[in-house]
């Protein structure tokens, strides 16, 4: 029976095959010291040349932004990770039902435990990651380190995680650690990022050229789409040392392919309305008329009946916009307005969400709200503020409006105060289109004493909730559910305003499970159980979800058969048992369930009999399941 690896990806090894498939002979192998084994490497000389249509005698010079750490950086976005995600289920709102996560822990790892479920699947990315101002915060991902360091650390083989350091201007690699802490969490948003998605990043002048520099790199420069500027301060900047008032931040946004586009302004939207409550939305009705004579267009000339009435309304002399075989599906859609008397003329319907040609574009200037908003927001909201110039919801509910539809999903890995949270569950209480988003926030301690962060402790305090950025911003999203759905909210909209609490943490595996060849005898016997004594079945479940790239927000249910706790996820996307003592009555009763993939305990079964016959067990009752053990 297989195992599963209960690591996040290799994205290395994953580029390399791509690169195989495209370039085999400049595949090779190499001996990694650190894993104790070959691995497949490139020949980069070989495949330069490949890519040149002249000799490769010695890199050449070219337009690129280089700076101290970014080589080590790009370990960070590519080296396989040995965590996990632990459920929280007395944090979350609507744990069992909602399709919402908010994930507490280093983003760096929470974005490549999403890589396995999420790829390719996000609409939208909106961040308002550190300005780098001197006096906030970036993450210190132990650049000093090297590959061997850092890939021990990011297997567990140490306790110490990763920290947050102030980055003053004083520090000499002010921009370069910035830049190495933006470079791989850019890398990996791309990968979650669906062909038609897009990244929004808020930002200032400080960083704002490197930003657009890296993002060219990752996304590539054709998928720039704009640089927004946001009037974000409605008063003047006292503190200004130049004699200029800095009023603006900017929004950046990349595309993932050309197949992106914002969704633009509306016009004419009063000639639209929905006076038969019609599902697919507001519409307006139109002429069905043609523009071709018979000679020109012979299908489009017809006589048009009405299936209900026997009406026939004969054939106009430029015949009728459709050939008969869509007008006939357009009448079974209830498209065609028929009139009540025969001398009238029919007409069809012409939705608004539909029509693209009813949009002009949207201006990349943002004047209508300022951060003195979002002050008063929470202010209402929490009974106080936490945050200096906080986002207004309004900013990003104008990103999710424009650029995600129902059912996409929004991501935010530096989530702050829940803002974002709270922008998705407006828009889908405004237009009905059931969104889903995930939150990404690490549990940053607030220090009451230092001067930026002592609002924010007192108002912890206040709400009764420990003193980091992560309990504030779920408090913030609670609040903020309860207060939307008092609100009007469209019929169509899910009412989902719940939460699935997830924290980043080590790994529910002992250290054997990933190097049993560097165990020696003595610790084998102390590790039986190559599951750490801590971990619940929960747990293990939500691990085996991350790791087999199910969907993390899908439906959970416990039953208990013969005994023993079973999940059922989605119904039968996913069974899994953790339980010891599984005997061959439960794999039988669980085959015939034929599940799309089962999971048990390596050693959870009553004897050794019990565990071979498991797969032998699925073939002939379930055939299609796929069977694997942790």
């Amino acid at each position: 029976m297989d195992k599963l690896k209960m690591h996040s990806a290799d994205v290395s090894q994953a580029n390399i095959a791509a690169i195989a498939e495209l370039f085999p002979n400049c595949v090779t192998e190499s001996w990694d010291k650190d894993l104790g084994k070959n691995r497949l490497a490139i020949d980069f000389q070989l495949l330069q040349q490949e890519l040149s249509d002249y000799l490769v005698e010695a890199a050449s010079e070219r337009y690129s932004l280089n700076w101290p750490g970014k080589r080590e950086a790009l370990i960070v976005s590519n080296a396989p990770i040995g965590k996990t995600l632990r459920p929280a289920p007395s944090e979350s709102m609507l744990f069992e039902n909602t399709g919402n996560l908010f994930i507490e822990g280093d983003n760096a790892d929470a974005l490549k435990l999403l890589l396995q479920g999420y790829i390719g699947s996000v609409k939208l990315i909106y961040i308002d990651p550190p300005y780098n101002t001197g006096n906030d915060f970036v993450y210190d991902d132990q650049f000093a380190q090297g590959s061997r360091e850092y890939l021990e650390s990011s297997l567990q083989k140490d306790t110490q995680g990763n920290r947050l350091v102030a980055n003053t201007s004083s520090n000499g690699r002010f921009h370069s650690d910035w830049l190495s802490m933006m470079y791989p969490r850019l890398r990996l948003a791309k990968t979650l990022l669906r062909e038609d998605g897009v990244i929004a990043i808020s930002i200032d002048d400080e960083e704002v050229s490197n930003l657009r520099t890296i993002c060219d790199e990752v996304f590539g420069r054709e998928n720039f789409i704009a640089q927004f500027v946001w009037k974000s301060r409605v008063s003047e900047d006292t503190r200004a040392t130049t004699g200029v008032s800095t009023d603006h931040e900017y929004i950046v946004c990349y595309a993932r392919s050309d197949a992106a586009r914002f969704r633009g302004a509306e016009k004419d939207f009063d000639k639209f309305s929905n006076p038969d409550s019609d599902p697919r939305g507001p519409w307006r009705s139109a002429d069905l008329t043609g523009l071709a004579t018979k000679a020109a267009r012979p299908n489009l000339h017809y006589d048009l009946i009405d299936p209900e009435t026997g009406t026939n309304y004969g054939c106009p002399p430029k015949g009728w916009r459709y050939e008969p075989a869509t007008m006939k599906q357009k009448i079974e859609e209830g498209r065609i307005l028929f009139p009540t008397s025969k001398d009238g003329r029919p007409r069809h319907k012409l939705f608004l969400h539909e029509m693209k040609s009813l949009f002009k574009n949207i201006s990349s200037v943002i004047t209508e709200f300022s951060t003195a908003d979002g002050t008063r927001e929470l202010n209402a909201l929490m009974g106080g503020v936490a945050f200096t110039f906080p986002k207004p919801t309004a900013l990003i509910q104008l990103f999710v409006e424009q650029l995600t539809e129902k059912n996409d999903i929004i991501v935010d890995f530096f989530a702050g105060s829940g803002t974002t949270a709270e922008a998705v569950f407006r828009q889908c209480a405004f237009d009905g289109m059931s969104r889903q988003f995930v939150l990404i926030q690490l549990p940053e301690e607030l220090d009451s004493k230092n001067s930026s962060q002592g609002a924010a402790a007192e108002l912890c305090d206040k709400l009764g909730v420990p003193r980091n950025i992560a309990e504030l911003s779920k408090e913030r999203i609670r609040r903020a559910g309860k207060n939307v759905l008092t609100g009007e909210c469209h019929t169509d909209w899910n009412r989902d305003v719940g939460f699935r609490v997830l924290k980043v943490d080590t790994s529910n595996m002992q250290d054997v499970y990933y190097t049993p060849d560097q165990t020696d005898q003595k610790s084998l016997l102390g590790a039986v159980d190559n599951i750490k004594p801590d971990r619940t079945s929960e747990d293990l479940l939500f691990q085996v979800l991350v790791d087999w790239g199910v969907d993390l927000t899908l439906p959970i249910r416990r039953e208990t058969i013969h005994d023993k706790k079973v999940y059922f996820v989605d119904e039968n996307a996913l069974a899994a048992c953790f339980e010891t003592g599984v005997t061959e009555e439960l794999v039988k009763k669980l085959a015939t369930r034929e599940p799309l993939r089962v999971v048990f305990r390596d050693n959870g079964f009553v004897n050794d009999a019990v565990k071979i016959n498991v797969e032998q067990i699925f073939k002939q009752l379930s055939p299609m399941t796929d069977v694997k053990a942790i």
